[in-house]
């Protein structure tokens, strides 16, 4: 019997049918917006949108740099560089800004950890001014630490889900990727244990002949270097050194059955495509890369 008439028997039965997939959003070819060439930038590997300078961004370098966050342009211009009092770049590789009881807030992930070393990672919390002056000093509002469940991990992609009080981070390494959650405001200072919520499919990973070709770099291209969470809380950005991918849940849904699907944004290559992130609507996707200089890379919801 065809499928659609069983479908109505489904409910005679007591059972549910199953629910139709959502159509993709439709997203824009990329466009290059503005090219990072400022000295200062020079290994960004975390981009969060600005809630007080709409239409620019925050950035910071990767590991070994000073613990500064940088304000720019959406055409990659340097506005303004602040620094994070009291604390040291041991490996950033990125961020996230959020909302919270009215205030506005960036986050740092300090959770590189390319040797799988680290046994406690950090989360520092800063709040972003509501005036930004070049030079000017941050004290962190608090600071999160963390460990995996089972043994040390490389971790370079971080969201904030603010509504749920939640942090997601996406594992590098892993295949398929892994996402795990910790209490973005917990009660207390203890260190958090990682709580697993799924993992990522459909991120396309390098092909046998790719990893012959480039014996060094091809099997590194599928690891995820960045994320960021969609204003509305309902759709993950995972970007590798290829394309961004997209993952949607309905509203009220949970993550896990959201991970099965994914959305590919393809770009052009660009070397080390590090950062991610959600215009403020909500409307594009950004993503920069750690060399520079660095195109500013665009995708629009039409």
């Amino acid at each position: 019997m065809p499928l659609r008439p069983l479908l109505f028997l489904l409910p005679a039965l007591g059972l549910a049918a199953p629910p139709a997939a959502s159509a993709p959003m439709r997203w824009s070819a990329p466009e290059i917006a503005g090219v990072m060439t400022d000295a200062r930038l020079q290994e960004t590997s975390g981009i969060a949108a600005s809630h007080v300078r709409p239409g620019a961004f925050w950035v910071h370098n990767d590991s070994g740099n000073a613990a500064v966050l940088h304000l720019m342009s959406a055409s990659g211009v340097r506005l303004a560089s602040v620094k994070v009092a009291g604390v040291r770049n041991i490996d950033w590789e990125d961020m996230a800004a959020f909302n919270r009881d009215g205030r506005r807030y960036l986050l740092i992930a300090d959770t590189g950890d390319n040797g799988g070393i680290r046994r406690t990672l950090r989360l520092i919390v800063v709040e972003e001014p509501a005036t930004i002056t070049d030079g000017m000093v941050l004290q962190p509002a608090w600071t999160l630490r963390f460990r995996w469940p089972d043994g040390a991990r490389d971790c370079e992609a971080v969201a904030v889900d603010a509504a749920a009080g939640d942090v997601l981070l996406v594992s590098k390494k892993r295949v398929p990727p892994e996402l795990f959650r910790i209490v973005l405001r917990p009660p207390g200072d203890e260190v958090q244990v990682a709580q697993l919520i799924g993992h990522l499919h459909g991120i396309e990973q390098p092909t046998a002949d790719e990893r012959q070709r480039n014996p060094v770099y091809g099997r590194y291209r599928a690891q995820v270097s960045a994320a960021d969470l969609s204003p509305d809380g309902r759709t993950l950005a995972v970007l590798n050194y290829q394309a961004v991918y997209l993952y949607h849940r309905e509203a009220g849904a949970r993550w896990p059955a959201a991970l099965r699907r994914a959305q590919r944004l393809d770009f052009a290559w660009m070397p080390q495509a590090e950062a991610v992130a959600f215009s403020l609507d909500g409307h594009e996707v950004w993503v920069a890369g750690e060399q520079r200089p660095s195109p500013l890379v665009r995708f629009r919801r039409p």
